[in-house]
């Protein structure tokens, strides 16, 4: 005996919104993995810099200044400007993505 069952919708809207959704998804973790490895890149390379060329790092730029002196704050920057790329791309691409799916 073949019963159907009634008042279901068609499955097929959920296909294409299952695929939005692996695409959406597939998109934040490409973004969040290039920004991970961008914020690796710039902590090792200091971390680099300090175990293996502290000479260069001891560069003085002007009295009372050296290069070491920029560059540490410059990566405490670079991860809040890394912080603020993500929070834009998800803000405007991944919010309205999300929108979308509803």
């Amino acid at each position: 005996m073949n019963v159907g069952i009634s008042g279901n919708a068609d499955p097929a809207p959920n296909v294409g919104a299952k695929k939005l959704a692996k695409k959406l998804a597939k998109r934040r973790l490409t973004v969040a993995l290039v920004l991970s490895a961008a914020m690796i890149a710039i902590y090792f390379g200091f971390m680099g810099l300090f175990a293996f060329d502290k000479p260069l790092l001891g560069t003085i730029l002007m009295p009372g200044l050296s290069l070491c002196i920029v560059l540490g704050p410059l990566v405490i920057i670079s991860s809040f400007v890394l912080c603020l790329i993500y929070v834009l791309w998800a803000n405007r691409v991944f919010d309205a993505g999300i929108r979308d799916l509803r």
